[in-house]
């Protein structure tokens, strides 16, 4: 082989490799609330990554965000490596509300996360408040995407609520109807398809410990809570995957399981810094938490028998 041949062979080869290594960039979009779909053969297995809390600030009190910054990364460099259908990203994504640093950080770290993998931004009531004005959705929209939405993959049907706009409708009460109204006709929709399973992607758990309990911080308040776990039992929603409490809590009713999954941020219970892999298969859905330090190697699916 001459000199010229061995030449072009060599910069083939580290192009190719280039590719290999270096992903390129996620882009963030706007859209409105449509369904997205991700490709996935709906007689597959696959698992996903459920993630909240990253709440940039929140460990030095908006002075910086260091360590925020150090778990969201490795975060993604755990989904690069283990590569889940997607990445579902349930609220606060900030602490401070609308802060173009803490915003941006955000979503530096996240345009890390392999193209191929879909991320799923989900508003939290740092994100937009804990009382949701048309100013503060709207700024959300901008840096994020839309606030309520719908995708798809395999067999999986994910709707996406903004809860803040639940826990707290009053200076925002055209927005909470018309995601109401969009929700209502999703599930419809969805019921006359018979599709399975339904899972709902928000930030507030509906509830932490029975139904029926009283409100709190960490809850939705019942008033508007019976109306909606009505709702989800007259269509077959199975989970409720939220963040919000900084720790773990996993309840049920009706057929109906609310998953609250620990930070990626600052942990205020025992349970460590870390996130959930959700695997699902056909219809059906198992989970566990894992803490950063315990990430697994691999994800697998045992044998069916």
């Amino acid at each position: 082989m001459t000199w010229r041949r061995r030449l072009i062979l060599s910069a083939v080869l580290l192009f190719l490799y280039n590719l290999a290594v270096q992903p390129p960039a996620l882009s963030i979009s706007s859209a409105s609330p449509r369904p997205r779909v991700q490709e996935a053969p709906g007689s597959h297995p696959f698992f996903f990554f459920q993630i909240a809390d990253v709440q940039f600030g929140m460990f030095q009190n908006d002075a910086a965000f260091e360590q925020e910054s150090a778990n969201f990364e490795f975060v993604i460099a755990s989904a690069n490596r283990l590569h889940p259908a997607f990445v579902v990203s349930c609220g606060d994504l900030v602490n401070k509300a609308g802060d173009a640093r803490q915003i941006a950080e955000y979503r530096r770290i996240a345009a890390r996360l392999d193209r191929r993998i879909p991320l799923y931004n989900v508003p939290g009531n740092h994100d937009v408040g804990n009382e949701p004005t048309a100013d503060s959705l709207a700024a959300y929209r901008e840096n994020f995407g839309p606030d309520y939405y719908r995708f798809d993959c395999g067999t999986l049907r994910g709707l996406v609520l903004n809860s803040s706009l639940i826990a707290s409708p009053g200076r925002a009460m055209g927005e909470y109807e018309k995601q109401e109204k969009w929700l209502r006709e999703e599930l419809l929709r969805l019921t006359s398809e018979n599709a399975r399973p339904i899972l709902v992607f928000q930030h507030h758990p509906w509830f932490l410990q029975e139904p029926g309990e009283k409100d709190q911080y960490f809850n939705i308040p019942l008033a508007r809570r019976r109306t909606y776990l009505e709702l989800f039992k007259n269509h077959d929603v199975t989970h409720v995957f939220a963040g919000h409490y900084h720790r773990n809590a996993i309840a049920s009713t009706d057929g109906l399981q609310m998953v609250t999954t620990g930070p990626v941020g600052k942990s205020l219970g025992k349970d460590p810094s870390g996130f959930r892999i959700v695997k699902i298969r056909g219809s059906s859905v198992e989970h566990e938490y894992y803490g950063l330090g315990s990430i697994p190697d691999r994800v697998a699916f045992e044998a069916v028998r």
